[in-house]
């Protein structure tokens, strides 16, 4: 019994101890500082997809030509072969174990990935696609070769807006701002929406759109990849 009673007052004077530790920062200011930044994507990802097809009066031109014609196009105009990939192939043997009695011969398509560091690069392939053979061209993705270096700069700038903000505010009531005690960084990147130039929504429409016509929609380009950065962060005031 009195074993137990020393237990208990020991660890009741023990958390006391505790209790009364000082804090060491009485006073502190919390402040939000944010930065942004703009950039012009220079990797734009495009999925083609190119089919077979009938041509008038020579028949079917079949995938192995449409293959080469593309690689020949994408080597003119100085696309790497390491900025190609193959996304998606699909054969054209209509007489398969479930499909024997099939007489309309099915048309083989392939599907390439290609990587473009600018829009121009990228409308300069457009304006050599065989019409009848490509069924789509689709900008799944853009980004930018440098892009964790400029979300370093916003951070490093969201920052020092937070300290700024805190050593004015600890100023305009005569206090003297300490060291940093908690920072936490949010990073809001709005998601990007690619959108075609003036001549690839012509291609992709199918619209017969006059080259004088196409040559005043010059300049425009990919929508920008917004960076936001926020940065919560709790100050000593000395």
């Amino acid at each position: 019994m009195n074993r137990f009673i020393t237990i208990v007052v020991l660890c009741f004077f023990t958390t006391g101890i505790f209790a009364q530790a000082p804090n060491p920062f009485p006073k502190t200011i919390s402040v939000t500082g944010s930065a942004e930044l703009e950039i012009t994507p220079d990797e734009i990802y495009v999925v083609v997809t190119l089919k077979e097809y009938e041509k008038k009066g020579a028949g079917k031109v079949d995938i192995e030509r449409i293959k080469t014609d593309f690689l020949n196009s994408c080597k003119s105009i100085g696309l790497p072969d390491s900025t190609i990939t193959i996304a998606a192939y699909e054969g054209n043997n209509p007489r398969t174990p479930w499909n024997k009695k099939a007489k309309d011969e099915l048309f083989a398509s392939i599907s390439y990935q290609v990587k473009f560091n600018s829009s121009k690069k990228m409308d300069e392939l457009v304006s050599k696609l065989d019409d009848n053979a490509t069924q789509n061209f689709d900008v799944t993705q853009v980004s930018h070769s440098k892009i964790q270096e400029y979300r370093k700069q916003v951070k490093i700038q969201a920052m020092k807006a937070a300290k700024a903000k805190a050593e004015y505010l600890t100023e305009a009531i005569g206090e003297q701002l300490g060291v940093a005690v908690t920072i936490t960084e949010n990073q809001n990147e709005a998601p990007v929406a690619p959108y075609y130039s003036r001549n690839q929504l012509a291609w992709a429409n199918n619209i017969s759109t006059a080259q004088g016509d196409l040559n005043e929609g010059a300049g425009v380009d990919f929508k920008k990849i917004k960076l936001s950065m926020t940065m919560n962060v709790v100050f000593q005031i000395k």
